[in-house]
C-alpha cells in the first residue's frame, strides 16, 4: 500500500475547491435552493466540472479526462461532503464515469461527461451495493421499455446510463425518458423514478461488469464525503462549545463533553484512515473489495453519529431549519444506506476475508 497522507497537490486541490464551495455553496445558498424545484447547484457544478476540470478526473487522457486517480476525486468528495454540495459529481463524475470506462463502445459519452458539458446517471437505484442485484428494463430491438426506482441525480442528467434485460448497458438521453421526483430525506441528492416507454438506447456495453466497478467505485468514494460530514460536525461543534458559555463557564470546559468530542475525533480520524485506504485501492487495484467493504462498513455509523452529536450539542440552535446541521444529519443518513448499508458491507467482507458467523 502507498504512502495514504495527503500530497502537496491533493492539499492544492482541497484549497481550490473548498474557496469555490464557499463562493457557491454557501448555507444560505443551500437551504434556499433546496427549498425551491431546483436543488441543485447548476452555477456550482459548472465551476467544478468546466471551469476547473474536475469532472474528467478518473477518465485516462487518451480518453479525453484529466489523467488522474481516485486519490484526488476523494479529496473533492470530503469538500462536497463538507458543503454538502448539491451537485451531481459522485453520481456522473465517478458512478456514470466508471460504468462507461468498463464499456467498450462507451468513449462518445464518457468523453461529454469528462468535459462537464454533460450530466449522467448510472440508473440503478442509489441503495444497492457493489455486487447485489439491481433492476432491469425490457429492451426490444433497440427500444427500451419498464420503470427504475431511487435513481440519484436522474433530474438532471442529460444522458442515463441504463442496464436491461438482454445483459447490455444502454446510453438514452434524457428527453426520451419520464423523470418523477420522489421523496428523499436527503434535499441536497434527489431521487427519482425513470420511466421508459419505447425509449430509444444505444448499447455502450455489458451492463454486470460495468454496473459492478461502478458501484464499487461509488461506495469507496462515498467514505470520503461521509468523512467530509462527519469532519464538518466534528469541527462546528468544537467551535461552537469553545463559543457558548453557560455558568459563566465555556460549555465546552465541562468534562462530559470534552469525552464525546475525544471519542468523536478518535472515531473520524479512524475514518479518514479508512477512506483514504479505500481511496488509494481503488487507485492502484489492490486489495481493492476488502478496502471498500471496510471503509463503508465503519464510515456510516461514524458520519451518522457525528451527525447527531452536533445536533445535540448545538442543542436549541441546533433544532432550527436555519441551522445547517440538519442538512448534514440529513445527508449522513441518507449516505448510510447508499450503495449498500453497514450491515450488507460487513457481511460481504466477512465472505472476502473467510469470517463468516457460525
Amino acid at each position: 500500500m502507498s504512502d495514504l497522507l495527503y500530497s502537496e497537490e491533493e492539499e492544492a486541490l482541497r484549497a481550490a475547491v473548498r474557496d469555490l464551495l464557499t463562493d457557491h455553496c454557501d448555507t444560505t445558498s443551500v437551504l434556499a435552493r433546496v427549498e425551491s424545484d431546483a436543488p441543485h447547484g447548476l452555477a456550482a457544478w459548472k465551476a467544478l466540472a468546466d471551469g476547473m476540470g474536475l469532472a474528467g478526473l478518473l477518465v485516462p487522457e487518451g480518453r479525453g479526462g484529466q489523467g488522474a486517480t481516485h486519490r484526488e476525486a476523494a479529496v473533492v468528495l470530503e469538500e462536497l461532503g463538507r458543503a454538502v454540495a448539491p451537485v451531481p459529481y459522485l453520481t456522473s463524475a465517478v458512478v456514470a464515469t466508471e460504468a462507461l470506462l468498463a464499456c467498450a463502445d462507451g468513449d462518445g459519452p464518457l468523453a461529454d461527461l469528462a468535459s462537464g458539458r454533460v450530466i449522467g446517471a448510472l440508473a440503478v437505484g442509489l441503495h444497492t451495493a457493489p455486487g447485489a442485484g439491481y433492476g432491469t428494463v425490457r429492451a426490444d430491438g433497440g427500444a427500451l421499455h419498464g420503470e427504475l426506482t431511487g435513481i440519484a441525480d436522474a433530474a438532471v442528467a442529460d444522458v442515463l446510463l441504463v442496464p436491461a434485460d438482454d445483459g447490455g448497458l444502454y446510453a438514452v438521453t434524457a428527453d426520451a425518458v419520464t423523470v418523477t421526483p420522489q421523496t428523499s430525506l436527503d434535499l441536497t441528492r434527489p431521487l427519482a423514478r425513470v420511466s421508459f416507454d419505447a425509449a430509444p438506447g444505444r448499447r455502450v456495453g455489458d451492463a454486470e461488469p460495468a454496473v459492478r466497478r461502478a458501484l464499487r467505485s461509488g461506495a469507496g468514494l462515498l467514505a470520503s464525503e461521509q468523512l467530509g460530514v462527519a469532519e464538518w460536525a466534528l469541527t462546528e461543534t468544537v467551535r461552537y462549545l469553545k463559543d457558548r458559555k453557560q455558568f459563566n463557564r465555556p460549555v465546552g470546559g465541562f468534562q462530559a463533553l470534552k469525552h464525546r468530542l475525544a471519542q468523536l475525533w478518535l472515531e473520524v480520524v479512524h475514518l479518514r484512515a479508512a477512506a483514504r485506504a479505500a481511496a488509494d485501492a481503488l487507485a492502484t487495484g489492490e486489495d481493492t473489495d476488502v478496502s471498500v467493504t471496510v471503509a463503508q462498513a465503519y464510515a456510516a455509523p461514524v458520519a451518522v453519529r457525528a451527525a447527531e452529536e452536533a445536533l445535540q450539542l448545538h442543542a436549541g440552535i441546533g433544532m432550527t431549519w436555519e441551522h445547517p446541521v440538519h442538512l448534514r444529519l440529513k445527508r449522513a443518513k441518507a449516505d448510510s444506506i447508499a450503495y449498500g448499508t453497514a450491515g450488507a458491507h460487513r457481511e460481504a467482507l466477512a465472505e472476502l476475508v473467510d469470517l463468516r458467523a457460525p
